[in-house]
């Protein structure tokens, strides 16, 4: 068993400060409990981690891609959110088929369908298509969000060898300055710490099933199945290891598709390997998967506790944006990283072809609607990257080509 010590509680409170703002919007978007939400968070973190033996450090979050779905299955007649989270159940578990499917298909050939001249780009939209968020935090006050910017900057170059410490907490140094400094002028908002109770359950609703729910829904899965290859791909670029061959991406995907599954069951939203905790371990160099279970437990004891969530809350859209400007950009690096270190020649037109043509459709708002299902951004870039490189490999019969040393 991994030591948890003071050093590694720290840099999970970190991590629950990154993943909080976007794991909460979804259900005040949606309206689903925002406690169950974190409680499920939590739960699914540690499911995950323990169906992929405990190697990969991610934490999982709320799923955006879901909402489009959960909405319109509201806006039928007599649709509920429970109804909603019935067809989510039955999402997740397409994940846990197309695990199976994984398993079968094994890593090496998983490789081969996704080179790095395809997988490069996905994760390069990942960062990319996150960047409009953080720009739209932070253009309410640019002077607010540039000192969080610059104090996350300074903590990370300063300290690197001077407090190892020290810099390896940018986030959450940078998040405690900024919001000193709305205190300071004022842009604080404290009526909902003031309205939160200190105490509270989760109010857990049981999901209900419905052939329309599942209709609309399930088809979700198959778009995020690609997004969630390009985040453990993102991930194991950051550490170093290759996670699509150990554990192997058969377990994260059964871990992302239980955990879904699980916190639909009970009221929640769908869970998603979160990019902003990837960014942050790139960021920050802290890489031990111990760290995203102990913000795991984090979330786990905020869902009981409204006072302290509602803290969390207050920070100022610009002090988030801020640093997502370092997290969300150090994903999109993490992608060019790939393709330098797989030494890709882009004097070759195939991959120079295949990666232009993903990045355009993923970045251009391309969409395509098959049988109800709607391809568009991430996915559909991934998908047409994925078929366009088949092609190329199929008619020319000769490998991609490699930079020399």
């Amino acid at each position: 068993m991994q030591k948890v010590d003071g050093k590694t509680v720290i840099l999970g409170l970190q991590h629950t400060f990154v993943m909080f703002g976007a794991t909460v919007l979804v259900p005040i978007l949606t309206g689903l409990d925002v406690g169950v939400t974190l409680f499920m968070a939590g739960i699914g973190t540690w499911l995950f981690h323990i169906l992929t033996k405990f190697e990969v450090p991610v934490f999982l979050g709320s799923s955006f891609a879901f909402m489009p779905g959960i909405f319109a299955v509201v806006k039928m007649e007599g649709g509920t959110l429970s109804e909603a989270c019935g067809g989510i159940v039955l999402a997740g578990l397409v994940y846990v088929l197309a695990s199976i499917i994984f398993k079968i298909v094994g890593h090496e050939n998983l490789h081969k369908i996704l080179p790095p001249h395809v997988t490069g780009p996905v994760i390069i939209l990942i960062g990319l298509l996150l960047a409009p968020v953080a720009i739209g935090s932070a253009q309410a006050n640019w002077a607010l969000a540039m000192f969080t910017f610059a104090v996350a900057a300074f903590v990370k170059i300063f300290f690197e060898k001077r407090n190892k410490l020290l810099s390896m907490l940018p986030v959450l140094i940078s998040l405690i300055a900024g919001y000193v400094v709305s205190m300071i002028f004022g842009l604080v908002d404290y009526t909902p710490i003031s309205d939160a109770a200190w105490f509270g359950v989760p109010k857990f609703t049981m999901a209900t099933f419905s052939g329309r729910s599942a209709a609309i829904i399930i088809p979700i899965a198959i778009v995020t199945l690609v997004e969630h290859f390009g985040d453990v791909l993102a991930i194991g670029n950051v550490v170093g290891k290759d996670f699509i061959k150990e554990p192997g991406v058969h377990r994260t995907a059964l871990g992302d598709g239980v955990a879904t599954s699980l916190s639909a069951l009970f009221g929640g939203p769908a869970n998603t390997t979160y990019s902003e905790n990837t960014g942050a371990v790139a960021l920050t160099g802290a890489r031990n998967p111990v760290i995203m279970r102990v913000a795991a437990c984090f979330a786990i004891l905020l869902a009981f506790i409204p006072k302290f969530t509602s803290i969390i809350s207050t920070i100022p859209g610009p002090v988030i944006g801020g640093i997502s400007i370092l997290l969300f950009g150090m994903i999109s690096s993490i992608g060019i990283s790939n393709m330098v270190q797989a030494k890709i020649d882009f004097a070759d037109p195939r991959p120079l072809m295949t990666a232009a043509t993903i990045l355009v459709i993923g970045l251009g708002g391309a969409s395509i609607s098959l049988g109800g299902v709607t391809f568009q951004g991430l996915g559909l870039g991934a998908i047409v990257g994925i078929l366009l490189n088949a092609v190329f490999l199929l008619t020319t019969k000769e490998p991609i080509k490699k930079l020399e040393d």
